[in-house]
């Protein structure tokens, strides 16, 4: 296959599966790769001959240690914001991963690259939400409401895995949308220090 692979539908079914998995990465880096290689395993989703290593018990079993311990971590106070910076990139990764897996036979570089940019992407403005939630949360409450973002962030992991293993259409939809409010958060959050900054400076400026 080539570019022209990526107009068919089961191509576009298949990207949907992929951002919807790599959507839940930026919820749970782990969750997604785990229920992957459970579905895989049990003969639900059939993965590339690149990616055999996901479709074994062996990674089953260290999916679902890496789960455990990274559930148990962001309900740790304090521990969540370094759990953050770690699994920054670590969802990017896994986004890049996931939509690599599900992808149709196509040119490598193709493959890839379009790994990188919608699952990739997709996991880390994901990721980027959740992680000014949780800065917002600790900032308004010493922390105190963090396990509330975290249950969130893991039963949204949870239902966006199978949702998309189940019903990637749909998943795709409600990701998109997700998106869509995800850039608009984040650009309002990295925009809103300098709008204050300039409203204390223009009185000074009117003095002057």
């Amino acid at each position: 296959m080539d570019l022209i692979s990526l107009f068919n539908l089961n191509t576009f079914i298949e990207l949907l599966l992929g951002i919807s998995l790599s959507a839940a990465a930026g919820f749970r880096v782990f969750v997604p790769l785990l229920a992957l290689s459970v579905a895989s395993v049990f003969g639900h989703f059939d993965l590339p001959t690149d990616f055999d290593w996901l479709e074994t018990p062996q990674a089953v079993i260290v999916f679902a240690v890496a789960c455990s311990l990274e559930i148990t971590g962001y309900y740790i106070p304090w521990l969540d914001h370094l759990l953050d910076i770690v699994a920054t990139p670590a969802a990017f990764i896994a986004g890049t991963i996931v939509t690599a897996s599900v992808a149709p036979e196509m040119n490598p570089l193709v493959q890839w690259t379009l790994a990188l940019i919608a699952g990739g992407g997709t996991a880390g403005l994901t990721k980027g939400l959740m992680n000014t939630l949780r800065i917002s949360s600790t900032g308004v409450s010493g922390g105190l409401t963090n396990p509330v973002v975290s249950t969130i962030e893991l039963v949204m992991a949870i239902a966006l895995s199978v949702l998309a293993l189940a019903l990637p259409v749909v998943a795709g939809v409600i990701v998109i949308g997700f998106l869509i409010i995800a850039i608009q958060r984040i650009w309002s959050f990295f925009n809103k220090p300098s709008s204050q900054t300039n409203e204390t400076v223009s009185p000074s400026r009117e003095l002057g």
